[in-house]
């Protein structure tokens, strides 16, 4: 489901700019963001008090708008200028003056909780190459930071939002962040094919003998399924990296990042018990097994 969107300084869909409008405007506009969006992360925003839920609201409004220049329709002049334009907003967000509702929203949780610049740059680094690089069969090392820039700076911003800010909270988001993307790409490999990229990487194509690098074709690959288990294993491995960090963090702070990687290993598993042939059926986690979830490992 889209966002609602209007008219603003940053292209024909970014946020309105408004000077005049007051907090509670702003916070509607990137709750709106979030809850619009229908995201498998929202059980575990809601686990977080007030201050630090608003926080996680702002990074997701911030990352869901970079993510629309990167997927919507448009010239690469385009999406290039928009992106640079959230640039500036970065900047004019560290110099104390953002000009957008998220703009606005993200300077209390850059202020509170020493979100870095260079994370937010991470992420519009990574739409970039969404929306004018070749992602079509990269090399793992590519993909690896693609991953990193789109996902596990997010990361890195969010347990800062959480309460933890030590090398073990680092690594968490590091190797959770590479998991949740490989999820999603497995997930997401035929509406990612439609829109021309293939995020398997080039060494998996070439050990199972698929040459073609033209998405759709690829996925009728009688040996796509054999890519597709060997990344879930790597995804698997992801997870237990993220898990064995966790176990190194103070608990109640990572209780947010342990519900979501509960869900997502969840819908990795669906995956799997659904098999890769029937790539156009979607997976999801049901609402009373995200509650189940929520309860089990979020209140602890």
């Amino acid at each position: 489901m889209k966002k609602a969107e209007t008219v603003g300084p940053l292209g024909d869909h970014a946020p309105a700019a408004d000077a005049g409008a007051g907090e509670a405007a702003v916070q509607a506009h990137v709750r709106a963001v979030v809850m619009g969006s229908g995201s498998s992360f929202i059980s575990g925003m809601r686990l977080l008090p007030k201050p630090r839920r608003e926080a996680m609201y702002a990074i997701y409004a911030f990352a869901r708008e970079v993510d629309d220049i990167a997927d919507e329709p448009a010239t690469n002049e385009d999406k290039k200028r928009r992106l640079n334009d959230w640039r500036a907003e970065i900047d004019a967000l560290y110099a104390g003056h953002p000009t957008t509702l998220t703009g606005r929203a993200l300077a209390r949780p850059v202020a509170d909780y020493a979100l870095r610049r260079e994370d937010f740059l991470a992420l519009i680094e990574g739409m970039e190459m969404d929306a004018y690089e070749d992602m079509r069969g990269p090399p793992m090392e590519k993909l690896e930071r693609y991953c990193d820039r789109v996902a596990s700076a997010v990361g890195r911003m969010s347990v800062r939002i959480f309460g933890a800010s030590g090398p073990e909270a680092d690594t968490v988001a590091e190797h959770l962040g590479q998991a949740l993307q490989l999820t999603n790409i497995l997930r997401d490999l035929h509406e990612d094919a439609e829109r021309g990229r293939l995020y398997l990487p080039a060494e998996l194509l070439d050990k199972h003998g698929i040459e073609t690098r033209e998405p759709l074709k690829a996925l009728a690959d009688p040996n796509l399924p054999a890519v597709c288990d060997d990344l879930a294993e790597i995804a698997r491995e992801r997870y237990r990296k993220a898990q064995a960090a966790l176990d190194e963090c103070p608990a109640r702070p990572m209780r947010a990042a342990v519900v979501m990687m509960q869900i997502y290993r969840r819908i990795l598993d669906a995956l799997l018990r659904r098999g890769w042939r029937r790539y156009t059926e979607p997976v999801k986690v049901r609402k009373r097994v995200k509650i189940w979830i929520a309860l089990r490992y979020g209140l602890f």
